[in-house]
């Protein structure tokens, strides 16, 4: 069966706006442990803690250029989104995630850590620790105790004000939560 010349002109046309949507949904990559200072017009709590919530909330604005999350400190006991009406520069803080309009949210992979992983179960000793946007003083904990295996650090806001070490005596199964720093080490 031989189509018509509208209907092949209209099945182009459908496969050039699948193809730029597909392609709009492609994301850049946010990055985490940075923050976007100035162009703030619109402020909001995030009980999730989640960053891709404060990326897709500036998608669905038209005045949003850029954004940042802010995760949950002691005075804050719940996240923080910031929509921006311009893309202010990156300033390394590990307080934040940021990115642009059209930016997924990604957080960075540096072995031994995997950002944005919690390692449920397992648990055989946790504690306190003071504030460490990296995770590397509960990492340091599991590896210099034999019995640990992997460990999971929360940051703080999530479970206590204070960021929070699990050490783990079984290898669990990693699930992504922003609340958390994970690692393994035997």
């Amino acid at each position: 069966m031989k189509f018509p010349e509208r209907r092949i002109g209209w099945l182009a046309g459908l496969a050039v706006v699948c193809g730029l949507l597909m392609g709009a949904a492609t994301p850049a990559a946010a990055q985490s442990g940075f923050d976007r200072i100035g162009g703030d017009y619109l402020k909001f709590d995030i009980r999730s803690g989640d960053p891709s919530i404060c990326a897709a909330r500036c998608e669905r604005d038209t005045h949003c250029k850029a954004w940042t999350f802010s995760y949950p400190r002691t005075t804050n006991v719940l996240a923080t989104c910031w929509l921006k009406n311009k893309v202010p520069p990156r300033n390394d803080d590990s307080c934040c995630v940021s990115g642009v309009r059209g930016a997924g949210v990604i957080e960075p992979h540096k072995e031994p850590y995997e950002f944005g992983i919690d390692r449920q179960g397992g648990d055989y000793r946790d504690f306190d620790l003071p504030p460490d946007p990296s995770g590397a003083s509960c990492n340091a904990a599991c590896d210099a105790d034999d019995k640990c295996r992997a460990w999971t650090y929360v940051r703080p806001g999530y479970i206590s004000p204070r960021p929070r070490c699990y050490l783990k005596d079984k290898l669990t199964r990693p699930r992504r939560k922003p609340c958390c720093i994970s690692g393994v080490v035997r």
